[in-house]
């Protein structure tokens, strides 16, 4: 790719943060997966960047708003993922997220999207297969490969 190529992709591509929300069961991580409100698809919470917050803590903030978990996010990205939003209008969006580890240490019985959503803690593997892009897929093995620190 030309570098003029490279600036119209990213151009091209929105910004967005998720969260991954994983707690330790029974000795092993697991991680809490939500459901897409349109396509009923599996994802980790994730959405735009917001003024005066840093990703990590936007991300921390999608996680409560769709998944109704609070905890200790990372100030560090574990990698990116891209995916092709589709819009109301039926078009689609190219974005790129950025994905912050989020320690559960709280999960609330009510959130704000409750009703819009279904959440289910999985094992790694498990999440790894359930969502549709490749690149989130490895992020989450990657990850459930990654020794917790101590």
């Amino acid at each position: 790719m030309t570098g003029e190529q490279v600036k119209r992709t990213a151009r091209s591509e929105t910004r967005q943060v998720a969260a991954l929300p994983w707690r330790l069961e029974n000795g092993r991580r697991r991680i809490l997966m939500i459901t897409s409100r349109e396509t009923r698809r599996w994802v980790i919470p994730k959405g735009g960047r917001m003024v005066g917050l840093t990703d990590a803590e936007a991300a921390a903030q999608e996680a409560l708003e769709e998944a109704g978990v609070k905890g200790q996010v990372h100030d560090q990205s574990i990698g990116v993922f891209r995916y092709l939003k589709r819009l109301k209008d039926d078009s689609e969006r190219r974005c790129v997220v950025s994905v912050y580890p989020l320690e559960v240490l709280i999960q609330l019985g009510a959130w704000p999207e409750a009703h819009q959503r279904e959440r289910r803690w999985m094992t790694f593997a498990e999440a790894a297969e359930a969502v549709h892009e490749p690149d989130l897929a490895a992020l989450i093995r990657d990850f459930d490969a990654t020794p917790l620190a101590d």
